[in-house]
């Protein structure tokens, strides 16, 4: 009676435990993003098709604003205890993250978790902005963009202008001449920019090889100076003032939104734009419209790759053991070919694997839609010099806002080119010294 009560029980106890097993709820991983709109569209397609492929784990995404307000937001959760899993950080926010003790690293997370991944193919220029000193990866590359040279091809067969190439940059003496015989053919505007210190002081800088900043533009020791008020950049925003007395250029704002609305409403023929623009010069364009490189000073011969903008996945470190192995199985997922072909398509940014590259040309992708291989040729020309791998600056934020604000007064007449990129240097110089004593 006794071996038969002690066997019901053991029976139950395992009825009980296979029914737990069978009805227990997937660990939960939680990934904090600053994607809106159709680039949130498409973020949530690779959740849904993660969670739909295996049933240990579920990652839960959300939203929280805008870049700032991402970080701001993980940061404050850190502090309660009470961050998620997963944080998406802006590049400019690269060094802040590396320094906070905040962070599990990457290569670590994949390695502890049994992954054994080949860096080697990953996009370079795109890896090489978020690794450390041993070039160990430290954050998931995830939207990276790099800017280009978008262009009104009706209003350049109008003026008469050939079409530029997909591969060899314009010079931006050409320049001077295209926006020119614009503006005469009646184009209200010939050039207009978004992301202004982005694209005209650091990534000008780079392609041209040139040192935003001291200390391999911060990758070799906090104690770097801004470097951008030298005569080629100096001489680069001189120009494109002079250019503004006759409407060659036309400053539309900081950002992206001004410069876009004068592109795709017909104002403007030309806008130096990242390549995340296309969706949305691709829904709202009523006029055929193509990508060229930027452009590059006559005398340089070889231009350098371009940099990155956009963003990568930080692994916060503090959660229980288990769920990180679901955080390592959805960033190997994120990699895979069929995502970022996925992301690549439907949003212009990056796949950030050489493979997911391949895959697309043997589909014949980029035969259908040129365009788009653009800026991947372009940041993958060169390899990366200590001037063109990237920036990694302390407060990077506030620098960039200082920039754009002596940019500002350049453009209304308030001080000289050398005056305003002085200014800038000076300014914010004095946040890396700020930032240097908070952290060395």
């Amino acid at each position: 009676m006794i071996k038969k009560l002690m066997m019901l029980m053991v029976l139950v106890i395992l009825a009980v435990f296979a029914a737990d097993q069978v009805f227990a709820k997937p660990i939960e991983i939680h990934w904090w993003h600053a994607m809106r709109g159709a680039r949130g569209e498409t973020l949530k397609k690779i959740v849904d098709a993660f969670n739909a492929s295996q049933s240990d784990f579920v990652v839960v995404e959300t939203n929280k604003g805008n870049y700032d307000e991402t970080v701001n937001a993980g940061v404050a959760a850190y502090r309660a205890k009470k961050h998620p899993h997963i944080l998406q950080s802006f590049e400019v926010g690269t060094l802040t993250m590396m320094l906070s003790g905040a962070i599990y690293p990457v290569y670590s997370l994949m390695a502890d978790q049994g992954y054994k991944i080949d860096w080697s193919s990953y996009l370079q220029p795109v890896l090489s902005y978020y690794v450390d000193e041993n070039e160990n990866l430290l954050s998931m590359p995830f939207n990276s963009s790099t800017p280009v040279m978008y262009y009104n091809v009706d209003l350049f067969k109008k003026a008469g202008i050939d079409l530029p190439s997909k591969t060899e940059p314009l010079t931006w003496d050409q320049m001077g001449d295209i926006t020119a015989k614009l503006v005469a053919s009646g184009v209200k505007k010939g050039m207009v920019t978004s992301w202004q210190s982005w694209t005209q002081v650091e990534n000008y800088s780079a392609v041209h090889d040139l040192a935003f900043a001291s200390k391999a533009n911060g990758y070799e020791g906090l104690d770097c100076e801004l470097q951008i008020n030298n005569p080629q950049v100096v001489n680069h925003l001189t120009r494109l003032k002079s250019w503004m007395a006759d409407n060659r250029f036309s400053y539309e704002g900081q950002k992206y939104q001004g410069p876009q609305a004068a592109f795709v409403g017909g104002d403007a023929a030309i806008l130096m734009e990242s390549i995340s623009g296309i969706g949305n010069v691709k829904k709202n364009a009523k006029f055929a419209w193509d990508l060229a490189p930027l452009p590059v000073e006559a005398s340089m011969k070889a231009p350098q790759n371009s940099i990155i903008g956009g963003a990568s996945l930080w692994v916060m470190k503090g959660h229980p053991k288990k769920e990180y192995k679901g955080v390592a199985a959805f960033l190997d997922f994120l990699a895979s070919n069929d995502m970022q072909e996925l992301w690549h398509m439907e949003t212009g940014y990056f796949p950030i694997t050489i493979t997911a590259y391949e895959s697309l040309k043997k589909k014949g992708y980029f035969d259908e839609n040129p365009y788009q291989e653009v800026g991947i040729g372009q940041m993958t020309r060169r390899k990366p010099t200590k001037n063109s791998r990237g920036l990694r600056l302390g407060y990077f934020v506030q620098i960039r806002n200082i920039i754009n604000e002596e940019m500002e007064l350049l453009w209304n007449g308030s001080k000289t080119p050398q005056q305003a990129m002085d200014a800038a240097v000076s300014r914010s110089n004095d946040k890396l010294r700020e930032f240097e004593k908070t952290y060395k």
